[in-house]
C-alpha cells in the first residue's frame, strides 16, 4: 500500500511510492568486473522541500547470502515536475557524478531514467552513461540498471528486488489497533 505523508510537498505525491527504506538482493554482471549477487539497502526520504533524498548502499554476498564487502554506494536528489518529468542528481562512491532525466509512466508507478551528463574523477573507472528503470510491483521496489563505457556498449549490469522495511515503531502502532482481536489469533482468520 502506498502511503502519502501529510507533510509531503504536493508536487512530490507522484513519487510517494518510493518513500521509505527498501532492502533486498540482486545480481551484478558487467564485462571486466566480478559477477556477483549483492544485497542492497535504499532509502528515499523527504524533509518538506521539493525533492526526495536518495541513499543506496550495496554489498557483495557470498553463496550463503552473507555480507562479504561493500560493493557500491550512491546518494542524490530526485525531483518531478507537473508534466511527470523526473530529474535526478546522483553521486557515486567511485568518483562519478551524474544527472539523470526521465519520466514517470502514465497510470503506473514506473520511472525510466537516462543519464544526461556524467562527470568523473581521475580515480574513477571508465563510464560513459546509463539507463535505469524503477518500478513498484506488488508492493515491492524493483530496478534494473544499464551502463556503458568507451569499450562496452550500453548493456544491463545490475538489477535488484527490494522489499519495504517496516520499523518497530510502525509495528507498535499497528499493535494498538489490534486490541479487539480474539486472544487465540486463529479466530481472526475464520
Amino acid at each position: 500500500m502506498i502511503e502519502i505523508p501529510s507533510d509531503l510537498t504536493p508536487d512530490l505525491v507522484p513519487l510517494a511510492f518510493l518513500l521509505g527504506t527498501w532492502e533486498g538482493a540482486g545480481v551484478s554482471d558487467f564485462p571486466g568486473a566480478e559477477k556477483c549477487n549483492f544485497g542492497q539497502s535504499v532509502t528515499f526520504s523527504h524533509d518538506g522541500r521539493d525533492f526526495l533524498e536518495y541513499v543506496s548502499h550495496s554489498w557483495v554476498l557470498d553463496a550463503e547470502g552473507n555480507k562479504v564487502r561493500p560493493l557500491e554506494s550512491e546518494s542524490g536528489y530526485w525531483r518531478i515536475d507537473k508534466d511527470r518529468k523526473v530529474e535526478v542528481v546522483m553521486v557515486r562512491d567511485q568518483g562519478i557524478v551524474e544527472i539523470w532525466y526521465g519520466e514517470l509512466a502514465d497510470q503506473k508507478p514506473q520511472i525510466d531514467l537516462v543519464t544526461d551528463a556524467v562527470a568523473r574523477t581521475a580515480a574513477s573507472g571508465p563510464y560513459s552513461g546509463g539507463k535505469r528503470l524503477y518500478g513498484y510491483v506488488k508492493s515491492d521496489l524493483m530496478w534494473v540498471g544499464e551502463k556503458s563505457t568507451p569499450e562496452v556498449p550500453l548493456r544491463p549490469y545490475m538489477s535488484a528486488h527490494l522489499k519495504k522495511v517496516v520499523s518497530p515503531e510502525e509495528v507498535a502502532s499497528w499493535a494498538k489497533d489490534l486490541g479487539d482481536l480474539p486472544d487465540d489469533g486463529i479466530a481472526f482468520f475464520k
